[in-house]
This record gives C-alpha cells, sequence and structure tokens, in this order.
C-alpha cells in the first residue's frame, strides 16, 4: 500500500528553496495557497487563483513574500498529512520540547454558498510538552511590484497596497519590522492552541471567533468528506485515486465551473531552463480530461458547472486564428493576458518567470476531440446535452469538416510555426466519431453523411501519413520520423485495438526511445525542435497514458508495476507536479491536473482488468 503521511526536514526556513516536492495545497475553490513542509507558505494569490501573488517566495527566495513559522530552539523535524479525505493540511513539528501541530485550512462548509469569504486559517495546537513558535507574514503584493503600508492595532493588521489588501487578526500583539513585515513569538502548551486568520476583506470579530474553534476544522473537512464519499470508486488504489479526485476538485472554481490547470506559475521544467510557464488558466483540453476521471468516479455536478460555462464560451465565440474555441481561457472566459516577465530569479534561479500564456493565440486543433468525447461521456452518464449545447458542436463539426487538416501546434504547445500533427488529427477524427455516436444513439440531427465522410478521410491519412514504414510506428508529425508520447491514447480513444499490429509495434518504439523505467518522455527535445532551449523531465501524464496503453495491450503484469513505481513518485502527500527528473525530484507546476486525472483513469481501467483476469 502506498503511504501518504508525512515528508521529514527541519524545520528552520532556509534562504533558499524547498523542493518542489515539498509542498502542499489548501484551497476553497476560488483560489489556494502553497504550504511548505517546514510551514511556509510560499505561494498565495487573491482572491482567485489567476490574481497576482501576495506570498510568492516560491519563484523568489527574497522578494517574493512569505508566511512563515518556525519552532524556536531543539532539534526540530517535521512531517505533513492531509487530515482523512480532506485538504486541510497539517505540519507536525517535533522535538524533545513537544509535539504541535499547525493546521491550514481555507475554511469552506457548504457548496455554492452565496456568503463565502476567502480567508487563510492556520491553527496552532500544542500536543505535547511546551513549544515556542515565531511566526512572519511578508506580503509582497502584485508579484511584489505594489509597495504597501502596515498598521497594527493589538493582535488586529491591515496590509494595504493600490489596489491590494490583507487582514490578519490574531492573538497576542504583532511587531512591525521594516514598515511593512509583521512578527510575532508566542508558546503553548499541552492542550492549548493559537489561531491566526488573513484575508483579503476586513476579518470580523464573529467570524475570528469562530475561526479560532475546532469547529471550523471539523466544518471544513466535513465538506471534503461529503464530496468525496459520492465517488464510487472501490478498486485497490483508493487512497491514490481520491487524493488526486480531491486534488482535481481544488483545482475548480466554483463560482465559474471552470478548471484551473494547476495552482501554480512559473515552476520549471528543468532546473535553471527557460521552460518556465503559468499554468493558472483554464485550458479546453485539461477541463475535458478532468471532466471525464470526474465522470468516471461519479461526479456529475462538476460537468454540469463545466457545460454551463462552455456555453458561453460557444456564445463568445473563437477567432480566426484559433477556431470556434480558444485552447485556454481565464475563468472569467476571456483571453489570458500576453505574457510579461517578473524581475524575479525564479525558483532555484530558473529564469524567466513568465505571467500570462503566449500559447492562447496559439490553434490547437486537438482541443475540438478532448471537449466532445467528454461531452460524449457526460452525455452517456449525466443527463444528456441540451438542445442549444448540440447546436453549438453541430457548428464546431462543421468548422473541423473545412479545417481539420489545417497544420497547428496540437497538444505539446510548441513554439514552433504550426505543423501537422498527427495527435491533432487523431483528435478530429474522435471528435467527428463522437457526434456521429451522439447523434445515433440520441436521435439527434446533424450532418451525419458528412462527418463519416470526413472521419474516414482523416483515419486514410493517419494511416498513410501518419505511420512511418521504417520505424513501424506512428509519428508526431505527417510523414516525419519523430516519436510522440501523446499518441499512446490511440486505442483509448478506439482508432485502433489495442492488439493492432501498428500500435503494438508503435508502444514497441515509444518504449525504446522514450520510456525510461517506465517513466516517460513526451519526445525528444534534445534538438530543440520545438522552439525552446535545453530539456525537461518525464512527463507524468504520458506516464500513466503508458499504464493505461500497456493494460489495454493485455500487458497487465507490465502495467501494474509502472503504476506502483509511479506511486513511488508522488509527494509526501499523494501529490504530482507536471514532470519527474532523472534524480527522481519533481518538476514544473504543480499540483497538475493532467496527471492527477490521467492517475484516476490508468488506476480504473487497470483495476478492471485486473479483477477480470483469470
Amino acid at each position: 500500500m502506498t503511504r501518504t503521511d508525512g515528508a521529514t526536514t527541519t524545520s528552520s526556513p532556509a534562504p533558499g528553496y524547498l523542493p518542489i516536492a515539498d509542498h502542499g495545497v489548501i484551497g476553497d475553490l476560488r483560489t489556494a495557497a502553497v504550504i511548505g513542509v517546514d510551514g511556509r507558505i510560499d505561494w498565495f494569490c487573491c482572491p482567485r487563483f489567476d490574481s497576482p501573488s501576495v506570498f510568492g517566495s516560491l519563484l523568489d527566495a527574497e522578494r517574493g513574500g512569505a508566511w512563515t513559522i518556525e519552532q524556536l530552539d531543539g532539534d526540530v523535524t517535521t512531517r505533513q498529512f492531509y487530515l482523512p479525505d480532506s485538504n486541510v493540511l497539517v505540519t507536525r513539528f517535533m522535538s524533545d520540547d513537544g509535539v504541535a501541530e499547525v493546521q491550514d485550512l481555507m475554511p469552506i462548509a457548504r457548496p455554492h454558498d452565496d456568503d463565502h469569504r476567502t480567508r487563510i486559517v492556520r491553527r496552532v495546537v500544542c500536543v505535547r510538552g511546551e513549544v515556542t513558535f515565531r511566526m512572519r507574514l511578508a506580503p509582497r503584493f502584485d508579484y511584489g511590484c505594489a509597495p504597501h503600508t502596515v498598521s497594527v492595532d493589538g493582535g488586529r493588521v491591515g496590509f494595504e497596497a493600490d489596489g491590494f489588501a490583507l487582514h490578519v487578526l490574531g492573538e497576542g500583539d504583532w511587531t512591525v519590522l521594516d514598515d511593512r513585515d509583521i512578527e510575532t513569538t508566542f508558546t503553548v502548551r499541552t492542550g492549548e492552541s493559537r489561531t491566526t486568520v488573513a484575508a483579503p476583506d476586513p476579518i470580523a470579530d464573529d467570524c475570528f471567533a469562530h475561526d479560532r474553534e475546532p469547529a471550523v476544522v471539523a466544518e471544513t473537512v466535513a465538506f471534503w468528506q461529503r464530496w468525496i464519499s459520492q465517488s464510487t470508486y472501490t478498486g485497490r488504489w483508493r487512497e491514490m485515486v481520491h487524493r488526486s479526485a480531491l486534488t482535481l476538485k481544488l483545482l475548480t472554481h466554483e463560482p465559474t465551473g471552470a478548471v484551473v490547470s494547476a495552482v501554480t506559475a512559473g515552476l520549471p521544467e528543468s532546473i535553471g531552463g527557460e521552460r518556465n510557464w503559468d499554468y493558472r488558466y483554464v485550458w479546453i483540453r485539461d477541463t475535458a480530461f478532468t471532466l471525464y476521471a470526474l465522470l468516471r468516479l461519479g461526479f456529475t455536478d462538476e460537468a454540469a458547472s463545466f457545460m454551463q460555462w462552455l456555453t458561453c464560451r460557444f456564445a463568445d465565440g473563437g477567432d480566426e486564428q484559433t477556431g470556434p474555441l480558444r485552447l485556454m481561457y481565464t475563468l472569467d472566459g476571456d483571453p489570458p493576458p500576453s505574457e510579461t516577465r517578473l524581475d524575479w530569479e525564479g525558483y532555484e534561479g530558473s529564469s524567466p518567470v513568465v505571467i500570462g500564456n503566449a500559447a492562447a493565440q496559439q490553434r490547437q486543433l486537438d482541443i475540438y476531440g478532448e471537449l466532445i468525447d467528454s461531452v460524449y461521456l457526460y452525455n452517456k452518464y449525466g443527463p444528456g446535452i441540451s438542445y442549444d449545447s448540440w447546436a453549438q458542436l453541430c457548428e464546431v463539426a462543421a468548422w473541423l469538416v473545412d479545417n481539420w487538416d489545417q497544420p497547428d501546434q496540437s497538444i505539446w504547445e510548441v513554439r514552433t510555426e504550426p505543423r501537422h500533427h498527427v495527435y491533432s488529427r487523431l483528435m478530429c477524427w474522435v471528435a467527428l466519431e463522437r457526434m456521429i455516436r451522439m447523434s445515433r444513439q440520441r436521435g439527434l440531427p446533424g450532418d451525419v453523411a458528412t462527418w463519416m465522410a470526413t472521419r474516414d478521410e482523416i483515419f486514410t491519412q493517419i494511416m498513410e501519413r501518419g505511420w512511418n514504414e521504417k520505424l513501424e510506428a506512428f509519428v508526431q508529425t505527417l510523414d516525419s520520423d519523430r516519436l510522440d508520447a501523446a499518441l499512446l491514447l490511440i486505442p483509448a480513444v478506439k482508432l485502433l485495438a489495442p492488439t493492432d499490429q501498428r500500435f503494438v509495434s508503435t508502444l514497441r518504439a515509444i518504449e525504446d526511445e522514450l520510456v525510461s523505467d517506465s517513466l516517460v518522455f513526451r519526445y525528444d527535445t534534445s534538438d530543440g525542435h520545438d522552439g525552446l532551449d535545453g530539456g525537461e523531465g518525464t512527463f507524468s501524464l504520458c506516464s500513466f497514458w503508458y499504464v493505461e496503453a500497456l493494460t489495454r495491450s493485455g500487458r497487465l503484469a507490465d502495467a501494474r508495476l509502472a503504476m506502483e513505481k509511479m506511486f513511488t513518485h508522488a509527494n509526501h502527500l499523494g501529490l504530482y507536479a507536471e514532470q519527474i527528473g532523472l534524480t527522481g525530484a519533481q518538476l514544473g507546476n504543480m499540483p497538475q491536473a493532467f496527471t492527477h486525472l490521467s492517475l484516476i483513469s490508468a488506476a480504473i481501467n487497470l483495476d478492471r482488468r485486473l479483477v477480470l483476469q483469470p
């Protein structure tokens, strides 16, 4: 059984950076905070996931700002875990003086609460002995660009900047440092607790009184436990699957129904490299895959909310470059801002730190297949799509009939001129094939004859020009010789049977070139053909796709071994960043929706086959 019950480190905050894996995340379905195993909050954007940072020392240890808590004196170790089936994080400080817990949460009591207010609650509880802590809040608003003032009135503190604010209420008095930070030192003994609350809005006394009590923890735990109790998954990897589901839910922006791809921005795909992207936006592809994973677990409300959000995006329309839909949006459905570079050193010196995402202007034809496949599943397992939604999808299908053979940047968002990607052709085939299925299953009107003819044309092109006879494998672009791990999905989307010789030999070729001890590179980056310098780690999404491909091919022992190996690369809380480096270190933004949704899919499919095997 894989355990996710803690990690150990020294408790004194280092002047540099914790490993990316040494972090947990809390959230309230509006925004989230990233918390190191030493108790520091080193990433927090407010009031939304995509807002400017308030604490950002994850990307600049000196200038980013943080909320730290450290135990004074003694040889201290810490250990982190989530309270069962929740997103309430506990960091335990252990020494000869005693044991204390920091309970970190963003309170949330009920779904769709009109009275909800975002706030971070940090409860320090002494379990044994007598422990002294020093707590310091050093916010840096607007990515450290906005100077602020600080005012203190006993336990009440106000940080004010132009257009930004952070209100803090705690027990005891605060000391102002350098006219911009605050600090307090306190001691707790067995059974005693100390609570500090921070929020973008003023904190009422009655709210603070509630947050001081253990009830706020129990209330928030109950919210998450009620949600995860709806899961239909009963397989052998329940702990990992449910942690992944809770993580995907954490990435949901409840007011809009959108799902962000990660909480963080700018974490590097290789230390010191330039592949440092902002993932706090809504990718159509990522959300479609997320809905697929949640639907497989029995969660339909999230799919319904996203369908409402998506309907508005159809109404907005795309543009001539991207097509009917953009590949990514802000939470409100607007185009993400243009890329800007912060004057920050970046995580462990990995610069530039990029805010915004220029890939938003790319054409990526594959998003339509991923989206329509998820709509197909929602139509199959949920209440069914509306007529208006179907009419919008018919317009998309008509556009695809005319544009499926255009070059694009495809799933990996290469920063070169568009090319004719086989994966995009595959997903265009999926889009039209699923439209045909939905039309027939529900008797919905549509230009089925045209869809069928185009679907078959795409299929023929994939077989003739997407196949390399010399490599005996499907390749990344038409008439090329470069492999692409995205094509591991060929049997999952039903283009070919997993036992078809063409897929079997493609799997073998990918294993020979892109797989390293069950970890999978998405493609070969050594020659810079994607328009970027430097390499990257293995892509965890692709590693779980590899597990699923092995499963579907009947190689169950290999699939199970690869799955268990991937579990060893989760962090101490069961969380995954985007990639894994050669040393096993996590790389890229975290927690990564792509990775967790692919874990769920791989686990469900492998579970089912293991149950059926003789």
